[in-house]
């Protein structure tokens, strides 16, 4: 089973429109409305993929509540004080987003969640997204030594680096995110990570290993970016729980998060795009980093 973690989940909103223009009103298409955060995405698609998945986190409010109800999957999440946000996203031929901080969690909260997330038990761990006023910038670090099995993160900032000395599996940054670390896929290792992979939408994903790493690059695809790195730590986290070999795991991500981008909203992907992808991995020398 893989447990997915979203401490900060949201409702996501989606507004198509035809063209958005700073300033004008617009008369947008009928809204989608559905469970959001990136860990509840990576559930989505791991459920599609018939993985046997469980989904925990923090919800609250009447907000957490429709969330809550539009869960896809079985779910563990602990009720807090706290209104769950929304988040908009305003599609057209690109995709703006509208992310909202999310709710104050209280150290009770925090605590509550500790013992809740202690009696899980899982094949792989996804911790995923940012997290919510109140939390240290080290509660994925303390979650990460929690976890009786290998942790994939994908969190940017301080989040990340302060989750890194607890030694995930694998980090999942974006290539701005990378960059806003200051350091290199390298250093994040010598920081702790096991394994770093680096997402650059179009331009690819490579990921880095101790002995090198593996790079792909997916097929021409146009829509909605938004979930495409959710579907990539979907692919790994499968991966990881059936062992994988590193070329056909990235070649996998790669296939999964082109999928994603032509599905209308994030959590979703093309299944026909996704089996007719060919990806070829090719490997990064270690002197790469």
């Amino acid at each position: 089973m893989i447990l997915t973690v979203t401490l900060n989940a949201a409702l996501d909103v989606t507004y198509p429109v035809d063209r958005l223009v700073p300033g004008a009103v617009h008369r947008v298409g009928p809204p989608r409305r559905r469970a959001g955060g990136k860990g509840v995405n990576v559930a989505r698609v791991l459920a599609a993929l018939g993985e046997e998945v469980l989904a925990t986190g923090f919800a609250g409010g009447a907000t957490g509540a429709a969330f809550l109800a539009d869960l896809p999957v079985p779910s563990a999440f602990v009720q807090i004080g706290g209104e769950t946000r929304c988040t908009l996203t305003v599609l057209d031929a690109e995709a703006t987003l509208f992310n909202e901080p999310g709710p104050l969690v209280t150290e009770p909260e925090w605590q509550a969640f500790l013992t809740r997330f202690r009696t899980l038990r899982a094949d792989v761990v996804v911790l995923s997204g940012s997290l919510p006023p109140g939390l240290p910038d080290d509660a994925y670090a303390r979650l990460i030594e929690a976890a009786d099995a290998p942790v994939i993160l994908d969190a940017d900032g301080p989040a990340l680096l302060h989750g890194l000395p607890a030694r995930p599996a694998l980090v999942k940054p974006n290539a701005q995110e990378l960059r806003a670390t200051g350091r290199t896929p390298a250093q994040l290792r010598a920081l702790g990570a096991q394994a770093v992979a680096v997402s650059d939408g179009p331009r690819g994903l490579a990921v880095h290993l101790a002995d090198g790493g593996w790079r792909a690059t997916p097929p021409e695809t146009h829509g909605n970016p938004t979930g495409a790195g959710d579907a990539a730590v979907a692919a790994f986290a499968r991966g990881l729980r059936r062992g994988t070999p590193w070329p056909e795991l990235v070649a996998d991500a790669v296939a999964l998060s082109a999928a994603a981008v032509a599905a209308p909203v994030a959590g979703d992907f093309d299944a026909d795009r996704y089996t007719a992808a060919e990806i070829r991995p090719t490997p990064l020398p270690k002197e790469h980093e």
